[in-house]
This record gives structure tokens, C-alpha cells and sequence, in this order.
């Protein structure tokens, strides 16, 4: 078999692994009902399911990418497979709700090894197959960016068919068939660090992971406001952990996370920025959106989810385009026109106020996939052409850490909007913040500039 076949099976594999997180982060929103009745659950608790994955992906992410830097990509994206294989399995005959969450941890935390260590092996897999990274990466992007729109209709159709246990089982043929590719023709890693366990663990900064990991949670839970009367002492313990591990970090050698190097590389820090910005705009359809056009709009969830369709064929449908229009033109001119195109969309969902013809919402779907698909790929082919490659792990975390900071603020911005009701009005209000955002996020992706 040929170098570029093997390295095309081999970024399929990648790409089907890269999946998994985002669609687990979205299907299992058509299962909180049946959840609910199957273990007599209210719907403050139910939403636990959700929340935990949650938190632990956009924690975990950093952290998977650290340790793809330092043992090997391809040795933790088996390993992160094998754990949602064998989690997935246990999962489904969970005794109750609590086990069942500490199974979505245990899944967030597999999942999450998959798309940092992807973009860890996409320079083997292109000096092997003598290709531009954007090829592998456009790939491995458009799994990554798809899985979470198509979420929901998979997940009914898994639901209504067999029941909210199959949301699990089916990751088990999808982690197994990964494992068996990426085991079969994904290149072995390159030599890592070696040493005794004790020396690998006196190096690893656990402190400095642990106030990392400890201040996202807190953080963050406090923006979800999952624990109302302890929101602010969260913020306040997440500000704290912040402080004590930007100091760790600034005097510890070799640092989890080097804050003096991030500091330094102002590219990096404008695609993060941009990218956070950018995942507001776009979850600010995604989740509002669904809502509207349910509760406004009056139509079935099952339809809904078939309007909001369009949206993930039309990045997939760009995403080829966007990577020879990268080769091309090359990453800032297709990033800044995506924003452009992004800032456009949103102008458009100012129509929903009118009308929720099925037409109109097919066509603005389709016109917010557009962006979705061509942002999304060029912020990654941004990221990485920012870092060196021995960053390259904790990089792509962080990255996706990124688009769950900006879907928490969508989140976060649409319970406000929507707290005096699901109306028309309350999502005209919307679009206008959807325009400030879109404008934040040009602004900083004219600031931006390729490394040299």
C-alpha cells in the first residue's frame, strides 16, 4: 500500500475518533427527557449528564494535549479510544444517575485524547505523504466541526429506536474501528521523554495541572451557573486557583503551560481569541436558534432538527474548498472572509423576526454553515502554523478549550435574552449582539499574522 493511502486511512481514523467528543457533547440533549423518567430525576439534576461532559472536555482538553507532547500522540489517542470503549460498554447498565455521570467524565476524558493528539501526528503524516498540512487538518476540522451539528438528529433516531443506552453503545464500534486504523496506519511516535516513573512525575507539574484544571471547573460551572447559590464563590475560588497557578507556572521549570512563551506568540493568542469570539457567534444559533423556532415557531423537535440539517451539510460541503482556498490565497485572507461571511449570516437571522417559513430557515441555516465550515478550518490552520511543533498538543487543547469558552457565553448570553421569553423579539436583541460579536471577531483577524 502506498505512503498516501496509508496516511489517508490513517487521518480517517484520526478524523472518526475527533468525532466522538463533539457528538457525545450534543446527542445526548434529545435523551434528558427519557432520562428524567427512567430514574424520577428533576431538570436541574438531569442537565448533570450534559454539564459533566461539559466541564471535563474543556478542562481535559489542555491537559491531553500535554501529554500528546511529551509520551506520543498516537500512544494516547489508543489509549483515550480503548477508555470510551470500555466505558461505553459499562455505561448503560449504570445502577443510577450518579455512576451514569461519572461514565460521561470518564468519556469526556477518552474523547478529549483524540483531537489534540491528531493535530500532534498531522507533521508526520504529511512529510510522509508529501502534502500541506491543511489537506489532514481540513479533515480531521470537518469531523470535528460536523459531529456536534448532526448531534442531535443521530442522537433522536438512536433514542426512539432503542432507548438513551444506545447513545453509549454506539461509541464502542466507533472507538474500536478508530483504534484498529490508527493502530494499523497511523506512523509510530516519534522518541519522547523517558525515564523513571518518578522522575516523569516530578517533571509533569502536577500542582501547576491541577490549579489549571481546578480554576476552568470552577469557572466555569459558575458561568453555567449550575450551583446558583455558590456562583460567586466559585468565581471567586476559580480567580484564586488562576492566581496561584500563573505563579507556578511563571517560577516552575518545565511548566505545564509556559505563560511566558503563550505571551510571546501574539498570533496564537489572536487565533484563540478570535476563535472563542467567533464559537459565541455561531452557538448563539445553535442553541438559540432550536429554541425560537420550537417555542415561537411551533414546530416538533424532530423537525427542528431536521431545519437545523443544512447547517452541518454546508460545512462539510466548504470545508474542501476552504483548505484549497487556504493552499491558495493562503490562511488570513479565507479567515478574514469567513468572519466577513459570519458577520453577513448573522445580519440575515434578523429575517426570523418576520417569518419562520421553512424555506427562510432552511436558507439561513445553509448560510450559517458557510462560515462555520470556512472559520473553523482556517483558525486551525492558524493554530497551527502559530506553534512550534513540540507545542503543538497543549496548542490544539487549548484551542478547543477555546470553543467551549465561547459556547458557555453564548449559553450563558441566551439564558438572559430568553429569560423574559422565547419570542421574536428577544431574538432580534439577539442578532444584534451576534453583529457586535461578529465585529470583535474582524477585528481581531485583521490583527492577526502568520508567523515567520
Amino acid at each position: 500500500m502506498s505512503n498516501s493511502s496509508r496516511n489517508g486511512l490513517a487521518v480517517a481514523g484520526l478524523s472518526l475518533g475527533t468525532a466522538l467528543n463533539p457528538l457525545n457533547s450534543s446527542m445526548i440533549a434529545v435523551a434528558l427527557v427519557v432520562l428524567r423518567a427512567d430514574f424520577g430525576l428533576d431538570v436541574a439534576t438531569v442537565t448533570w449528564v450534559i454539564t459533566a461532559f461539559y466541564l471535563t472536555s474543556a478542562a481535559g482538553q489542555p491537559l491531553m494535549g500535554r501529554l500528546a507532547d511529551r509520551f506520543g500522540p498516537r500512544r494516547l489517542f489508543l489509549s483515550g479510544m480503548l477508555l470510551v470503549a470500555v466505558t461505553c460498554a459499562l455505561a448503560p447498565f449504570a445502577p443510577n444517575f450518579a455512576l451514569l455521570c461519572v461514565a460521561r467524565v470518564f468519556m469526556a476524558l477518552g474523547t478529549a485524547t483524540a483531537y489534540p493528539s491528531a493535530v500532534v501526528m498531522v507533521e508526520a503524516l504529511t512529510r510522509a505523504a508529501k502534502v500541506r498540512s491543511t489537506r489532514p487538518l481540513g479533515r480531521i476540522q470537518m469531523a470535528n466541526t460536523s459531529a456536534a451539528a448532526v448531534g442531535p438528529v443521530v442522537g433522536g433516531l438512536l433514542v426512539s429506536l432503542v432507548g438513551w443506552q444506545a447513545l453509549f453503545l454506539i461509541n464502542v464500534p466507533l472507538s474500536l474501528a478508530a483504534i484498529f486504523i490508527v493502530r494499523r496506519f497511523a506512523p509510530d511516535d516519534a522518541e519522547r521523554e523517558r525515564g523513571s516513573a518518578l522522575e516523569l512525575l516530578r517533571s509533569s507539574d502536577i500542582p501547576g495541572i491541577l490549579a489549571f484544571v481546578g480554576a476552568m471547573m470552577l469557572v466555569m460551572m459558575a458561568l453555567l451557573n449550575v450551583l446558583p447559590e455558590l456562583r460567586w464563590w466559585l468565581l471567586g475560588g476559580g480567580a484564586v486557583l488562576a492566581a496561584l497557578f500563573v505563579r507556578r507556572e511563571l517560577r516552575f521549570s518545565p511548566p505545564f503551560l509556559d505563560l511566558r512563551l503563550l505571551g510571546r506568540n501574539r498570533p496564537l493568542l489572536l487565533v484563540y481569541l478570535g476563535f472563542a469570539v467567533f464559537n459565541g457567534v455561531y452557538y448563539f444559533a445553535f442553541f438559540g436558534l432550536p429554541q425560537l423556532l420550537q417555542e415561537a415557531g411551533g414546530y416538533d423537535p424532530g423537525i427542528v432538527g431536521l431545519l437545523m440539517l443544512p447547517l452541518a451539510a454546508m460545512s462539510v460541503v466548504l470545508t474542501p474548498f476552504a483548505v484549497r482556498a487556504i493552499d491558495r490565497f493562503g490562511v488570513k485572507r479565507v479567515l478574514t472572509t469567513g468572519v466577513v461571511l459570519l458577520v453577513v449570516a448573522s445580519g440575515m437571522m434578523w429575517l426570523l423576526t418576520a417569518s419562520f417559513a421553512v424555506p427562510l430557515v432552511l436558507a439561513l441555516t445553509a448560510l450559517m454553515g458557510v462560515p462555520y465550515g470556512v472559520v473553523s478550518i482556517a483558525s486551525s490552520q492558524g493554530m497551527y502554523v502559530s506553534t512550534q511543533p513540540q507545542e503543538r498538543g497543549v496548542a490544539a487543547g487549548i484551542f478547543q478549550t477555546c470553543r467551549y469558552l465561547g459556547a458557555i457565553t453564548a449559553t450563558v448570553l441566551i439564558g438572559i435574552f430568553y429569560g423574559t421569553g422565547v419570542n421574536q423579539a428577544n431574538w432580534g436583541l439577539m442578532v444584534f449582539v451576534m453583529l457586535g460579536l461578529g465585529a470583535v471577531a474582524f477585528v481581531v483577524t485583521l490583527g492577526w499574522r502568520e508567523r515567520g
